[in-house]
């Protein structure tokens, strides 16, 4: 699979869904808001804001939030993803790893919250040598169409 080549009309909504949904992020102790918005290969946005818990380490980051949600509603293959900060703050290592799992190629998207585009690179070269399903001599779940069912 190759990096995608996004309009920059699709690049300008991924970012503004990302900068909407950030407003829902609840982020009570480090008050380090995350926004995201994941592209499927279906065409669908799945977004997704970061969550955090008292008990820190349950929380739940911004990008993986959106590829649960993603997964739920049958989606399990990705283009794109949109993360706004209030600094330009990339995916954390889990998250470019859970991300890596669907697609090592897929165009990650950097923005502030002014919506301004600050790095737009395939994951690969967040995540090199990235450990995924053909290390474990699998294949990569899902179909052309992106979806469990195929549709």
């Amino acid at each position: 699979m190759s990096t995608p080549s996004l309009s920059s009309e699709t690049i300008r909504q991924l970012i503004e869904k990302a900068k909407t949904v950030r407003q829902r992020a609840y982020a009570p102790y480090s008050h380090y808001y995350v926004g995201a918005a994941l592209l499927g290969e279906n065409g669908d946005v799945y977004t997704g804001c970061n969550v955090e818990n008292a008990a820190y380490p349950v929380g739940i980051c911004a990008e993986r939030s959106a590829v649960v949600k993603a997964i739920s509603e049958g989606c399990i293959s990705f283009q794109a993803v949109a993360v706004v900060t209030e600094n330009g703050g990339t995916p954390c290592g889990e998250c470019r790893q859970v991300l890596n799992e669907f697609n090592p190629d897929m165009l990650v998207l950097i923005a502030d919250t002014d919506g301004t585009l600050l790095m737009q690179k395939p994951l690969r070269e967040l995540l090199p040598e990235g450990f995924g399903p053909a290390n474990l001599n699998k294949e990569r779940v899902g179909n052309r169409k992106g979806t469990r069912d195929g549709s």
